[in-house]
């Protein structure tokens, strides 16, 4: 029978400095799960696609982790990895709305449960707005005013330029206040 290490090696070792660290899949996603689960959830705002999601990010991490070479470089890392992948998903899902295969999503369950009444209906109001927007205009309002990232962060995690980002941050927040501003 072979060893737990011989069934999951580490998958490179780092060098750091004098030392060597092994990264392995399974001590990053350990490290990195509840992280790369936020960022989804903001950007997303559907938990049921939440366990796929994280799956998609851990396996596209996994054919690229032996490119990190500083271990504190892997949360930025699996950020644009995240970023690319819900990107992906969220586009995904605006062509499954366009045919009619989309389903009803619930954004009230979004809110936290210490969240007020008036908060949990504003929070799922400007879900459906951003289901609305361009994918991008959407995410970088996210990475912005959610996550709380500076232009510089949304810029590289969107690789384009800080300009763009701008440009799209300040598009979903027209959006979003005129249509809160009809409700």
């Amino acid at each position: 029978m072979k060893s737990a290490h011989a069934i999951r090696p580490a998958l490179r070792l780092v060098e750091a400095g004098e030392a060597s660290i092994p990264l392995d899949l399974d001590g990053v996603y350990r490290d990195y799960c509840r992280y790369v689960a936020a960022i989804i959830l903001r950007l997303c705002g559907r938990r049921g696609a939440l366990e796929d999601l994280i799956q998609d990010v851990f396996a596209e991490a996994a054919s690229g982790l032996s490119s990190v070479r500083q271990p504190e470089a892997i949360r930025g890392w699996l950020a644009t990895i995240t970023v690319r992948v819900v990107r992906r998903h969220l586009r995904r899902q605006r062509l499954y709305r366009f045919l009619g295969f989309d389903s009803k999503v619930d954004y009230e369950k979004l809110a936290d449960q210490a969240c007020s009444p008036f908060d949990r209906v504003l929070l799922s109001r400007m879900y459906q707005i951003l289901d609305e927007l361009a994918v991008d205009d959407r995410m970088a309002f996210i990475l912005h005013h959610v996550e709380g990232e500076t232009i510089e962060v949304v810029a590289e995690l969107s690789r384009v330029s800080r300009n763009t980002v701008k440009r799209r941050i300040l598009r979903a927040r027209i959006a979003l206040e005129e249509r809160l501003s009809d409700d």
